[in-house]
């Protein structure tokens, strides 16, 4: 099993910084806890009061956010905090116990959201959903994704893939959307409010799949040519997230340098999108022309 990786991210006051898991910590509730007295119920907030700088804790998601007394500056002390937290989540030990103090718990919230993909429907959360992207062809690829598996009892859903706190959906030409959002929107909602698990630890995500796979194992950064590592570079820079907001993925697969064509991978709502040529080629082609000037003369894109 992966081990527990913590990222210090500051945050927009100078006194709460959070430390990030590659992992999540809980995912029905959020935590806030003032003083020792109030983090009985987690050891490893408890642990965290210990140091004498320690005001609030917070434990959401996936990440453990602490607010310090002004003894200090985090810039100090930091690295040694993210240190302790990670030892601690590797140690095996419990975040949160199980007792009937009621932490405090966030509405849940589902919006659907059109996508330039007409077959396709995006479903934004309030809450962060997975950590990594996650794509589903069938009720067989989801059988480690409990969210998904339920969605394909759906008759008319084709296609699920989830990423950060969004659920893309592409269903079959025999319903309209006017007439199933409402029921996938509530189901959504009520499995994530519910405190359900979205993918299983044993899920992999694309990310995953791509390394296992051995056709895409060009795609190893070590070996990367310099010019494939600045295609990459570009595309997780200005392309990943623009894509993103149409609920899809893209993903670089290869560079032939003899001909200068890049081969490109879409998923999600991009995966068959009508438009998806037009964005391609006036674009995505077009901005690494411009950027990488005689060096790509065109873009191919494959549907994931």
């Amino acid at each position: 099993m992966e081990p527990f990786k913590i990222k210090i991210q500051p945050t927009n006051r100078p006194s709460i910084i959070k430390f990030e898991a590659n992992k999540f910590l809980t995912r029905k509730q959020n935590y806030e806890f003032k003083n020792v007295d109030e983090a009985k119920d987690s050891p490893l907030a408890k642990q965290l009061f210990y140091l004498p700088f320690t005001k609030t804790v917070y434990i959401s998601g996936n990440f453990v956010a602490v607010e310090r007394y002004d003894i200090v500056e985090w810039a100090d002390v930091q690295d040694e905090v993210a240190e302790q937290i990670e030892n601690y989540l590797n140690s095996g030990e419990p975040v949160i116990l199980d007792s009937e103090t009621t932490p405090s718990k966030i509405p849940v919230t589902v919006y659907a959201e059109s996508t330039p993909n007409p077959a396709a429907m995006k479903f934004v959360s309030n809450k962060k959903l997975v950590l990594s992207a996650y794509e589903f062809k069938n009720i067989e690829d989801a059988k480690d994704s409990p969210i998904a598996t339920g969605l394909f009892h759906f008759p008319f859903v084709k296609e699920v893939f989830i990423d950060e706190n969004y659920i893309s959906i592409l269903k079959y030409d025999v319903a309209e959307w006017d007439d199933i959002v409402l029921e996938l929107r509530e189901y959504i909602r009520k499995h994530i409010e519910e405190g359900k698990e979205i993918v299983s630890d044993a899920a992999k995500s694309i990310q995953e799949t791509a390394a296992s796979n051995s056709a895409d194992n060009t795609v190893d950064m070590e070996n990367l040519d310099d010019i494939s590592k600045e295609i990459i570079n570009i595309l997780e820079e200005y392309v990943k997230p623009a894509v993103a907001s149409d609920g899809g993925n893209i993903m670089f697969q290869s560079y032939d340098e003899s001909n200068k064509i890049v081969n490109v991978i879409l998923q999600g709502a991009c995966s068959g999108c009508p438009s998806s040529t037009f964005t391609l080629k006036n674009g995505i082609e077009n901005m690494l022309k411009s950027m990488l000037h005689d060096k790509v003369n065109e873009v191919v894109a494959i549907n994931g």
